[in-house]
């Protein structure tokens, strides 16, 4: 016997499928992810935080689900939807199914809908509010509780997913990345002392940054200036994270104190962060830009990168110092994918370099950090 659900928009469009996952009702924004893998990837970022995630490709869960390809302690976002979900899970390294992984951590997810018909409303509309439910079928109750849902504009939601402590971290990349022509590194002295700012990290940023041989020690990211310099790094990381990033002043300022002091990288969240520590601002995208094959030029090298992205803000061209140069351009609605400071050593990118899952093509920016930090590049 099948549990029915229903997905309801703020603009009164109601889409009724099968529940599978977690019973009950969440709201969040609802986006869309155009990656035809990665799903265990996606669900355990923090930086979905807040959304109800919709995957473009027509079939998810059919190699299962395992501990070892998590993003986080957990899945975040807020619910989860799919064409069809795979009534076989066939890969040797699954442990579990999709929908038993959603039942155990409380994610509410929706199956049978037409989710093409979804995402084009969504590329047309734009994103926007929704609310997904087993409990209330009633169509006009849930477009009135979509409409009075908070939304993400304004809203904090770094402070619902940083850690509660720092840690030291120490594991390298999984045997079964594809670590290419990515070198090892060699240091002057001792290895370099990374902080990374965790505003909602995702795992596989920390483990390539230990895979440069530095050492690693992750901080929340509501970290103020003194705490992160008390640490005495060698360099800062500023990482990915949910949300609108304005209301971060906490973390805009802290940036603003080690600017200059010491070489900063940031990705995705971090390089907005970065952006609006310089003064420039921020804007929501129309539907943002989430999967993992979005194509970015590289301005510098001229070439083209496939990048893995997730985001719904982007930072304002027309607002950006004159210290900030554009080194990085969305190729679809040419964006600001990439920055660096002309007079001290910052850069930061929207996309993720890290993959997990995604290309491979941007890793080289880890090491145009380690290459920052003194270390040069030691090739077998």
């Amino acid at each position: 016997m099948t549990q029915p659900a229903k997905l309801a928009l703020e603009d009164g469009t109601v889409f009724t499928g099968i529940s599978f996952g977690a019973l009950g009702e969440v709201d969040g924004e609802v986006c869309f992810n155009t990656s035809m893998t990665g799903y265990q990837e996606i669900l355990t970022d923090p930086s979905y935080r807040g959304q109800i995630v919709t995957m473009t490709y027509p079939e998810i869960g059919n190699y299962g689900v395992n501990a070892e390809d998590v993003e986080s302690w957990r899945p975040h976002l807020a619910g989860f939807v799919v064409r069809q979900l795979s009534r076989r899970t066939s890969n040797f390294r699954a442990e579990g199914d999709l929908d038993a992984y959603l039942k155990q951590h409380g994610i509410v997810g929706l199956a049978g809908i037409d989710t093409r018909t979804l995402v084009r409303h969504l590329r047309s509309r734009g994103a926007m509010k929704g609310v997904l439910s087993t409990i209330d079928l009633d169509d006009a109750s849930l477009v009135r509780k979509a409409q009075a849902s908070p939304g993400l504009v304004g809203r904090d939601l770094v402070r619902e997913v940083v850690p509660s402590q720092p840690r030291v971290w120490s594991q390298g990349l999984s045997p079964w990345s594809v670590l290419g022509e990515s070198p090892a590194f060699s240091w002057p002295g001792e290895a370099p002392h990374i902080v990374a700012l965790d505003y909602g990290m995702k795992w596989n940023i920390a483990r390539h940054l230990a895979q440069l041989g530095c050492k690693v020690t992750i901080l929340p990211g509501t970290s103020d200036a003194d705490t992160i310099l008390a640490h005495k790094p060698d360099g800062v990381f500023l990482s990915n994270g949910p949300g609108d990033p304005e209301p971060l002043t906490y973390a805009i300022e802290a940036i603003r104190g080690v600017l200059g002091k010491v070489p900063i990288f940031g990705i995705c969240l971090g390089h907005q962060l970065l952006s609006l520590a310089c003064g420039a601002r921020t804007f929501k995208l129309k539907f943002g830009h989430r999967g993992a094959n979005q194509p970015v030029m590289n301005l510098h090298k001229g070439t083209v990168e496939i990048t893995c992205q997730n985001h719904g803000f982007a930072v304002d061209e027309a607002t950006l110092p004159v210290e900030l140069e554009v080194t990085h351009r969305n190729l679809n609605d040419q964006t600001i994918e990439g920055v660096r400071h002309r007079n001290l050593p910052a850069f930061s990118v929207q996309y993720h370099p890290e993959a997990s899952a995604g290309p491979h093509d941007s890793h080289y920016l880890f090491r145009q950090f380690a290459e920052l930090l003194g270390g040069s590049p030691v090739r077998t």
